[in-house]
Order: structure tokens, then C-alpha cells, then sequence
């Protein structure tokens, strides 16, 4: 993990604002800041290249294109080697429709996030690839019903 490296007020705000619109121009990011726009840009890069911002990316409606059923999926594998879970996660990153995988601590080794169109390509994609890999031991999914909050942006300290 990198050294975190000290953030000030207006890289705190440039920060939140990005998490909110990633796609806000330079120009506009430096009025909201209170900056003209060479600094601005100077600060950005900075926070990228230090790896503070990691990506711009669109954040999609699911269902919009034909995704009806997200679930989490706990996880436990056979053994806790390096080996075993280098295999696994291997495996699992290859799946597209695990969109998150990520190694916890408590009963399961890790929960996934899973995507796909309906039950039935659901259930397909957990007896043909996820159950197949040979490290896991248990899964128990969850249907996600609904979700109440789904934000990308974290709090800046």
C-alpha cells in the first residue's frame, strides 16, 4: 500500500467534486475550486499520479441493458493456502459477471458480487463456472432486492 501522501482543502474538494462528476471540465472543476485552471490541472494530475484517483469511468443502470438480478455470493474455500487462493482468484477473475470479488475476514473467505440477465442464466453461471472451481468448499447466495444506497464516493478525512 502506497504512503498516503497529505491532502489539503482544495485537493479535498477537487476530490469530492470529481467523486460526484467525473466528467466536469477543468475549467468548471477550477471555479468550484477557487483556482485558475493550470493549478487545477497541476493538482489533478498530482492525485492521479500519486494513485489517489484511480479511474474515470460510467457507472450504468443495469436493468437498462438487460441485467435483472445482482446477489452477493459468500465464498469458503477448502484450504486458506496461497496457492489456494491464488487459484481461486485466478478463476473468479476471469467470470465477467462477478463484477466484485473481495477477500474478507469472519465466515466466508470472500464475497462476490455477481451480475446477470435473469434466475435461469443465474443459476446456469453458478453450476457451470463459480461451483466448478474446485477451491471453493460452501457458497450462499443473496438476492439483492433492492438497493438503498450505491455510492461510489467514499469521505475524504
Amino acid at each position: 500500500m502506497a504512503k498516503p501522501i497529505k491532502l489539503d482543502k482544495k485537493d479535498k474538494q477537487i476530490l469530492q467534486i470529481l467523486q460526484q462528476n467525473g466528467r466536469i471540465t477543468n475549467a468548471q472543476l477550477a471555479v468550484e475550486v477557487g483556482l485558475s485552471p493550470a493549478p487545477t490541472l497541476e493538482r489533478v494530475k498530482k492525485l492521479e499520479t500519486h494513485g489517489i484517483i484511480k479511474s474515470y469511468h460510467a457507472q450504468l443502470d443495469w436493468a437498462a441493458i438487460g441485467l435483472g438480478v445482482a446477489t452477493f455470493v459468500r465464498v469458503t474455500l477448502k484450504t486458506h493456502t496461497k496457492k489456494s487462493i491464488t487459484k481461486f482468484t485466478a478463476e473468479i477473475s476471469t467470470i465477467d459477471e462477478v463484477v466484485e470479488c473481495h477477500h474478507t475476514t469472519g465466515t466466508a473467505d470472500f464475497i462476490l458480487k455477481v451480475v446477470a440477465k435473469d434466475i435461469p442464466a443465474y443459476q446456469e453461471l453458478m453450476l457451470e463456472h463459480i461451483t466448478e472451481i474446485l477451491e471453493i468448499d460452501e457458497v450462499e447466495s443473496m438476492i439483492i432486492l433492492s438497493t438503498l444506497k450505491d455510492t461510489k464516493a467514499v469521505p475524504i478525512p
